[in-house]
């Protein structure tokens, strides 16, 4: 739908994002000057309430023809929900209600559940008291989230309470972002940069380690316990062999502990892998790696600009599970350019005979600064229902592997409107996985645009702090981040 004039009768912030996430979820597109098919539409809500809110929604629309259509639902909140957070609700569902009655739209899988982290709303709720069904019925009802979402989150999070348990005040992660790739993906919007020559290395390594050794003083400063540790990137393994051991052995020797039960590094692709660098992550007890081939398409993976083909991810994956590494989890992105219901049904196949300790599945995002979003006209994507058809069969594959969802996280501008779901054997969980998802744990960030998340636990709340995600601006200004994350840890934990 393009409309050509738009008005809400709000400026607050908070109120225009979530219609807007309503008008997105529909592709109901404003502001069209040359063709629409409604000349205008305006929204209207109207508050009231005191213990809790009612609002009332009323959608004014003029078609393109002169005819205008007046549509209206007043919802009441709960009292067990925060007042703004009932408003905002009650705003999604009165519009994607009212425009799925009036116009046919069809169920989003999702419902207005928008949030990168839907789980945190079920912990709530179980934390509240709430049974499993209880919960699965309160999302279906408050949110107009599918059965299948719904049951998958609520028993997602009933399987992340124990790893939750296991964290007090003074546990924390550690995460080491490494900015460096061989090359840019198509779809990548993330701050990595081409690998430097020695030059660029030797500056990159200088900062890294007063980054780091500012992070190392303060766990030993306020008796952190350090429960796991994870570098990511980029590409860590970029680095050249001798600046990855080098890396790889600080970190190890700064936060390695008898509290760490988990040590993940993401390896992404095997021509950035070695013998040296699997023996050096042997050496230094990395517990998990991560390799991600995204597909095992051929075509797909020279489209995207993946410098490697699929019998180099079987070799590397060989490699390391010869070495003896724990857990090798495994990525892969639903919605590439060109593939459809059979190349995810090949993929999967491949990527389970090969038995990894976990899977996840990402869903396509198409973001801005990503090579893919600035020239969508010359890809042809899958489109939602080929997309939701593809998750559904990979997710089928998986279950068959034995293998359950254990966290999740959503983005905006996803391919059919889903999910990113990590998914493992009994016993493979990732800690870290979970901490950073369900942001019960500080996470204290060391390195090119990593951030720093650190939870006050006196006042329920998290706050964060970010290395700059331009390379130059994070070299230059490094002691800058240092002050800002030291000043989070102390408003958090001085009093201790």
């Amino acid at each position: 739908m393009k409309v050509n004039n738009f008005t809400l009768d709000s400026r607050d912030q908070v109120v225009t994002k979530v219609v807007r996430e309503v008008l997105n979820l529909f592709k109901i597109e404003t502001d069209c000057e040359d063709e629409y098919d409604w000349k205008t539409l305006d929204i209207v809500n109207n508050l009231r309430g005191d213990e809790y809110p009612v609002v009332e929604t009323v959608i004014s629309i003029t078609d393109a023809k002169n005819q205008a259509i007046t549509l209206s639902q007043t919802m009441a909140g709960r009292t067990d929900e925060r007042f703004s957070a009932g408003k905002h609700r009650l705003i999604k569902l009165n519009l994607y209600q009212l425009f799925r009655k009036q116009f046919g739209f069809k169920a989003a899988p999702w419902g207005i559940l928008h949030g990168v982290r839907p789980t945190k709303i079920v912990h709530r709720l179980l934390e509240g008291g709430l049974s499993r069904d209880e919960v699965i019925a309160r999302l279906r009802s408050d949110y107009e989230a599918s059965e299948e979402k719904a049951v998958t989150i609520t028993d997602m999070a009933i399987r992340q309470k124990p790893f939750l348990a296991r964290s007090d005040e003074k546990t924390i992660s550690i995460y080491v972002g490494i900015p460096f790739c061989l090359s840019r993906c198509l779809y990548c919007s993330f701050p990595a940069n081409i690998l430097p020559d020695k030059a660029g290395l030797d500056r990159f390594m200088e900062v890294f380690h007063k980054d780091l050794a500012a992070v190392k003083q303060a766990v030993a400063d306020y008796g952190f316990k350090v429960q796991s540790i994870y570098v990511g990137g980029g590409t860590p393994t970029s680095l050249p062999d001798e600046y990855f051991r080098e890396m790889l052995t600080t970190v190890k020797e700064a936060f390695y502990g008898s509290d760490t039960v988990e040590f993940t590094v993401e390896a992404g692709r095997p021509d950035s892998m070695s013998a040296e660098k699997i023996k050096t992550m042997v050496e230094m007890h990395v517990t998990r790696v991560s390799v991600n081939p995204q597909t095992m398409q051929q075509r797909t993976l020279k489209r995207i600009g993946r410098n490697h083909s699929p019998e180099a991810i079987v070799t590397m994956f060989d490699s390391l599970r010869e070495a003896g590494i724990p857990e090798i989890n495994m990525d892969l992105i639903i919605g590439l350019p060109g593939e459809g219901v059979a190349d995810i049904k090949d993929t999967m196949e491949k990527i389970i005979a090969l038995g990894p300790d976990d899977i996840t599945l990402h869903s396509l995002a198409l973001k801005r600064g990503s090579v893919l979003k600035m020239n969508l006209e010359e890809y042809e994507l899958p489109d939602d229902d080929t997309c939701r058809q593809m998750f559904s069969t990979a997710m089928d594959y998986i279950h068959k592997a034995g293998m359950k969802p254990y966290y999740l996280y959503r983005q905006g501008y996803m391919s059919g409107q889903l999910e990113n779901v990590g998914c493992c054997r009994a016993g493979a969980e990732s800690i870290y996985n979970i901490q950073i998802m369900e942001e019960h744990q500080t996470i204290l960030g060391i390195g090119g645009a990593a951030t720093s998340k650190v939870v006050n636990f006196r006042e329920r709340r998290l706050k964060s702090s970010f290395n700059a995600k331009d390379l130059i601006t994070y070299l230059r200004d490094i002691d800058i981040y240092i002050e800002k994350r030291a000043a989070l840890i102390a408003d958090a934990y001085g009093h201790l």
